[in-house]
């Protein structure tokens, strides 16, 4: 059954896809075909910033994957929440605009990856963004079609915070998107005029109106076809086939690309056989280098009501923003919580930030269906940006509607948890710092009685969690490199007419939030797809350079 013919096909209406789509769009002699699993983002979760947490815990638009019981997570099971709806995960996501560190993609192309060294893809980060903050230079745009701000107002405890790791001697970071992000400072989000911003509203709608973008929503993939070599389209689990003239472009992230793939029999053969899957290409690497960051937090309670939160002292105040947001659009509502971050070096000889300490102006949330915090405190929830654990993703079932095994070895590798026990000891000193003693705040979480590496090790393993930030099942890499799955130009090796464009591509992941990385991939995707001859490199200033080049050679 024949459900339409396309130039391209785009599987995933996600961050990816739909910055994808959109620019496929610009051609207006070809027509594009997205495909999503999930439906529109009409409910007003994913539009108040503020609500985020309530936006993940939507049942219907969330996947609900979890790992498999992990050694190194004292064998519970992790939550690996994805967005099942227009925008993907960039729906129910934390906002957050951070690209990375510059060395991270210069690790990229001195593994293979050419053409994605930092200077190279400068140019596709600020082709997107439109920056309320940071005027239009070599390090950002200032007319791109997403919006990118600091939150407005932040919680008088964010400069607490700041003011906390200043007395610990850690530097200030007044831009987290320049030439060296290190320190502590205001974060920006994906935001605009109080409501979440998303390729999906800000590109893809926009582009549909030239009527060469065709939508499919509500519908799961089951496989890509494959007609001698080619990737000739893909068929839907209802048994609908939509055409590829020209190629298909696979943007399902990090669970769900390989998952396809699999499912469409390319990936490790013996896997593919033992599912009963035709081998249509045996492509080891399918699935393999997944990997995730793992964060564990610092919990502190206090009856003081600066913090966000709701109790009756806190009421009168939250009832005035509540209807500021309404009748504005501004205020509290208008921001997504995570108002300051910092990325800090744990350990004075390393070459750059390895872990990033997340802080929450608010009490943790104590009841799975209240997603706002009741009560008062604070909290930093330090985050490893550099693990060494490598896990995989495999097929449970050959059912395109089982989901998959997820087993990415969180913790495994032994480097990976000190960088985590040495951060939450920063964190409690933190807290302690004069800035916070008017808190009166009581550490509920590890506890003061936590003292030593092994009851920090211990406490790591039982309470943490990942930060969502899943990557590297797709890897990217040089043609002669056995376990890549793509090329630098993102074609699947092996197969003609199919690409993979998301996080899974990343051969590690950017040292912190992920979102930026996985529009700027998209942005390439679109070019190669296109023809597009690439944007030239980024000049960097020579004090621009001067700043992280001597991090990158030390890291050498």
């Amino acid at each position: 059954m024949n459900a339409g013919e396309f130039d391209y096909v785009v599987v995933g209406g996600g961050s990816s896809g739909a910055a994808v789509a959109a620019r496929l769009g610009e051609a207006q002699d070809r027509t594009t075909c997205v495909i999503e699993a999930g439906g529109h983002d009409s409910h007003p979760f994913f539009h108040v910033p503020s609500f985020v947490a309530a936006a993940i815990g939507l049942k219907k638009t969330n996947w609900n994957f979890a790992t498999v019981p992990q050694p190194g997570m004292a064998n519970r099971s992790i939550p690996v929440p994805r967005g099942k709806v227009m925008g993907g995960s960039g729906s129910i996501n934390g906002m957050v605009y951070f690209r990375g560190h510059p060395t991270d993609f210069d690790d990229w192309s001195d593994m293979g990856c050419t053409g994605w060294s930092y200077a190279e893809l400068l140019p596709y980060f600020t082709r997107t963004e439109r920056n309320e903050n940071h005027p239009a230079s070599v390090f950002h745009g200032g007319d791109g079609p997403i919006n990118v701000k600091h939150v407005e107002g932040p919680n008088q405890l964010n400069y607490d915070y700041m003011d906390g790791l200043a007395s610990l001697q850690f530097p200030e970071c007044k831009d987290f998107n320049g030439p060296d992000p290190e320190g502590y400072g205001r974060r920006q989000g994906l935001i605009r005029d109080g409501r979440r911003e998303s390729t999906w509203q800000n590109m893809l709608k926009p582009a549909m109106e030239r009527g060469n973008i065709h939508l499919q929503t509500n519908a799961l993939v089951a496989r890509i076809l494959v007609e001698d070599g080619r990737a000739t389209g893909v068929e839907l689990v209802d048994g609908k086939v939509i055409r590829a003239r020209r190629e298909v472009v696979l943007c399902g992230g990090t669970v769900q690309s390989p998952q396809v793939l699999l499912l469409s029999g390319i990936g490790p053969a013996a896997h593919l056989k033992d599912m009963g899957i035709d081998v249509v290409h045996d492509l080891p690497g399918v699935g393999e280098n997944y990997h995730d960051h793992v964060a564990s937090p610092m919990h502190m309670e206090t009856s003081d009501s600066t913090s966000y939160g709701i109790s009756w002292k806190a009421m009168p105040r939250d009832i005035a923003q509540f209807f500021q947001y309404l009748l504005t659009r501004t205020g509290p509502l208008a921001g997504n919580v995570f108002e300051s971050v910092a990325f800090l070096r744990t350990d004075p000889s390393l070459s750059r930030a390895d872990v990033q300490f997340v802080f929450q102006p608010a009490k943790r949330l104590t009841h799975p269906k209240i997603p706002f915090p009741i009560g008062h405190g604070y909290a930093i929830s330090p985050v490893g940006l550099y693990p060494k654990s490598r896990g995989t993703l495999r097929l449970a079932s050959p059912d395109p509607t089982a989901a998959p095994l997820i087993d990415p070895h969180l913790l495994e590798h032994p480097d990976d948890i000190q960088p985590l026990i040495r951060a939450l000891k920063i964190a409690r000193q933190v807290f302690a710092s004069k800035p916070f003693e008017k808190y009166n705040g009581v550490e509920i979480a590890p506890g003061p009685d936590v003292t030593s590496d092994d009851e920090f090790d211990a406490y790591i393993r039982q309470t943490g969690y990942t930060v969502h930030h899943p990557g590297g099942s797709c890897k990217m890499g040089a043609l002669d490199d056995p376990m890549s799955v793509v090329d630098p130009e993102l074609k699947v090796k092996g197969i003609e007419g199919l690409r993979v464009a998301d996080a899974s591509v990343m051969p590690y992941m950017v040292g912190g939030n992920s979102n930026a990385a996985c529009v700027m991939i998209a942005e390439r995707a679109a070019d190669f797809i296109l023809g597009k001859p690439q944007l030239p490199a980024a000049e960097l200033p020579d004090e621009s350079v001067a700043r992280y080049k001597p991090n990158k050679a030390k890291a050498a």
